[in-house]
Formats: C-alpha cells, structure tokens, sequence
C-alpha cells in the first residue's frame, strides 16, 4: 500500500503537457507529487483518498491575466476570493505594478496570498497606481515618457525573477498621450523586454500603432518578438484583429501566430466580444491562453472567473483538451515555467485543480451586452495548492443583469458586434 497524504481516485487525468488522459489517481506526500496512478497498479489506505468519480482532475490552473494589487490601483481585487477559491493555483498580475511600485506588490499581496502570484513588470514605472482607464479619469501611465524607464525596468526584472516573469505595455491611445508617446513606449517596451530575456505582454486596443505592417512604422502583433504574448485577443473595438473588409483574421495576425506570438484571451470587462470570437474560431485561429483579466469591474461580470471564460471558449467549439491546456500548459509555457508549473509530474509541488463540466441551459454575455446560450459550463470544485486544500466558493450567479446594461450602453461604441443592439426586453 502506497504510503501517502492523500491521493484524489477515480477521475479523469488530463494532462495536456505530458499527454496523459484517462482514468487514474495522483497520490501526495509532503506537499509534492509522489504517485501517478494511470492502470490501478497502487493501493491507497481508503481513509486518505478524495473521491473525483465523475470530475477532472489537472494541472493547478493558471491565470495568466489579473490585476491583484488590491488597495493601491483601482483594479486590484484579492486572489484568494476570485482565483484560488475559483480552482486557480496561479495568478500573473499584468503590469499593476511598475519598477517604483513593485515592492508593495510583493510584499503586500505575494506574500500573505495563498494564491502563488507572478507578475508582468509595466514598462511604466507607477505601473496602474493611477492612470487612464484604471482609475476612470483622463490622462494614462505613459502619458509623458519620464516614467517610462528601460534601465529601471530591466534591473527590477533581473532582480525579481523568482516572481517577474515579464514585461507589460499598454499599447492604446488612452494611455499615451492620445497617441503621442504610444509608438516610443512599444518601442522602449520591446526594448526592455528583449534586454531582460522575458516576454513582453502587450494589451493593443484602440491604438495609433497598426495591425497591418506599414514600411517605416512599428505594428502589432508583426513586431512582437516570439513568445511574446499578445492579450485581449477577441477585443471587438478599432485595433482589432480582424480584417475589415473581409471579417476574417487579418493574414499579419496569422503569420504572427504562426511565428510563436501566444494569443491571450484576457476577457476583462470590455476584451471580448462573441462577435469577434465567433469569426476567429470558425477559422480555426483559437487562443493559446485563456485568460480573464480580472479586476474589480470585470469579476461580478461578464468575465466573473477562470472557469467561466473556459466556458465560453467550450461553448465555442474548442476542443475540451485544447481548453484545458489554455490554462495549464500554454501560460506555463509563456511565462518560461514549464519546468515547475503546469504538468502534474511526480516530485513538483502538487498544484491540482479538480472540475466537473456539468450540464446546463443559461445565457452567458460578452463585454457589450450580446448573448450567447451555453448548455455546458465547467465548475470548480476542488483546488490544492502546494498539497493543502482549500474550499471552494460557490460558482457565480450570472448572467449579471446590470453587467449586461453596462455593455448595452458600450455597444455602439465596438467595430465589430451583432447585427442588432441587444436588449433586455
């Protein structure tokens, strides 16, 4: 008899990075991976097996997209509540914190979560404290590019790799002066993350910068480096990654796929949109990461969880493997942690989460108020973290009524978006 903690028997194993997928158990001593059970060859002591009959049992999930400096940016929600109560064993804060503003992020939130927290660097210096969209006044954090430091940004990643696992840029109007800093502050971003060896995160909406390429001028995705990330992938407004004209995926964003750019979902409260993401899926162009880009306007609806955004891109067609690797694998393999996060192996620390996808008939919204019926959705109902268990919240009660007003009244504002304004009559 296999002498261990406790093992989780009888679900099904899915571990897209080693390939393994099928009915088995995963037994835990010390807080590590010490048995993976795939043909019922280990007997367990009964009294220390958790029963996942009928559940999916993988890799602790990732988030590769929160905003979790809670308290000191307008965005920051607490991890505990949204993602590790949520199945999440790890959150990436994207670009919350800047050079000047990272200690607090690790002292503050890394340190007294259980939820494991990495981070994004922002090439700005303040990173979110204040600025744009985050805070919903006028004026962004790269408006005036004072703050926004290579040499400073580069040295607080080399100094911080054990939780920095790259660098952030908001490329968009908003945040840069209408425009007049933004092509400078891609630049200096792709500087300091090619300098400092780690992916560059890059949220492009509403931007002077283009998709297309144009002789003599930055664009993106074309001038991401591989292995950069490029989030908020299905966002409906200008800057999209569409083509116009043919409401196809514009052939840059493909070539750029196809170069190694991962594609992030980061679903945020106004990032995705059905619309958009039906056009992309029905050719085939799926996003590598799944992502929710949660903050305090996004978790009460329409992005809500993890687990809800996987729904959406199941209700969307995407193989149920493909979806599970999009939170487990892919980000582990963005954020250069495949090594230790992502893959249930024997020896890591036993990082599990555990789903059900339980049958359903309930309307789920985008950022803009649109509709769509899932009759499938997944639930979290078990989460280990470092082999400690932690209980479950309750799923989420959505449709949000006043999420879906909010993005009724953002409608008319999108590029791409249903033929018809929705509403709730």
């Amino acid at each position: 008899m296999e002498q261990v903690d406790f093992a989780i028997c009888g679900g099904r194993i899915v571990d897209p990075a080693t390939g393994l997928d099928g009915r088995g158990s995963v037994g835990v001593r010390n807080g590590k991976i010490a048995v993976i059970d795939m043909d019922s060859s280990v007997t367990f002591d009964p009294q220390h097996v958790v029963s996942a009959d009928g559940y999916i049992v993988i890799p602790g999930m990732i988030d590769c997209h929160v905003h979790a400096y809670q308290h000191a940016t307008p965005l920051g929600i607490n991890i505990d509540e949204s993602c590790l109560a949520r199945g999440v064993t790890t959150a990436v804060d994207a670009g919350s914190a800047g050079a000047s503003t990272f200690p607090g992020l690790r002292k503050f939130i890394a340190e007294r979560s259980d939820t494991r927290l990495l981070a994004f660097l922002h090439i700005a210096s303040h990173g979110l404290a204040s600025a744009g969209c985050s805070a919903g006044a006028s004026g962004g954090e790269c408006d005036h590019l004072n703050q926004v430091d290579v040499t400073k940004c580069v040295q607080c990643v080399t100094q911080n790799t054990d939780m920095i696992v790259g660098v952030k840029v908001r490329v968009s109007q908003s945040c840069t002066d209408n425009g007049r800093t933004e092509e400078e502050v891609y630049r200096r971003a792709l500087a300091a993350s090619t300098e400092s060896g780690v992916p560059l995160m890059v949220h492009h909406t509403m931007s002077t910068v283009p998709v297309a390429k144009q002789e003599g001028k930055l664009c993106c995705p074309s001038d991401m480096k591989p292995g950069d990330i490029y989030t908020h992938a299905f966002m409906p407004h200008l800057s999209h990654i569409l083509d116009q004209d043919k409401k196809a995926v514009h052939p840059d964003v493909w070539e750029a796929k196809k170069r190694g750019i991962y594609f992030d979902i980061g679903h945020g409260a106004g990032s995705f949109g059905w619309t958009v993401a039906e056009i992309c899926t029905k050719e085939g162009f799926w996003p590598d990461i799944i992502s929710t880009d949660l903050h305090c306007e996004s978790v009460d609806g329409p992005a809500y969880d993890l687990a809800t955004v996987m729904t959406k891109m199941y209700a969307l067609g995407m193989p149920l493997n493909d979806v599970i690797a999009s939170v487990t694998s892919q980000p582990a393999a963005a954020i250069k942690r495949s090594n230790c996060l992502g893959s249930l192996q024997v020896g890591r620390e036993a990082d599990i989460s555990m789903l059900k996808i339980e049958e359903c008939d309930i309307d789920l919204e985008d950022c803009y108020g649109q509709i769509r019926k899932v009759k499938k959705r997944f639930i979290p109902v078990g989460v280990w973290r470092n082999g400690k268990r932690f209980d479950v919240s309750p799923h989420p009660n959505y449709p949000n009524i006043d999420s879906i007003k909010h993005g009724i009244n953002a409608w008319d504002s999108t590029d791409v978006r249903d033929a018809t304004k929705p509403s709730l009559s």
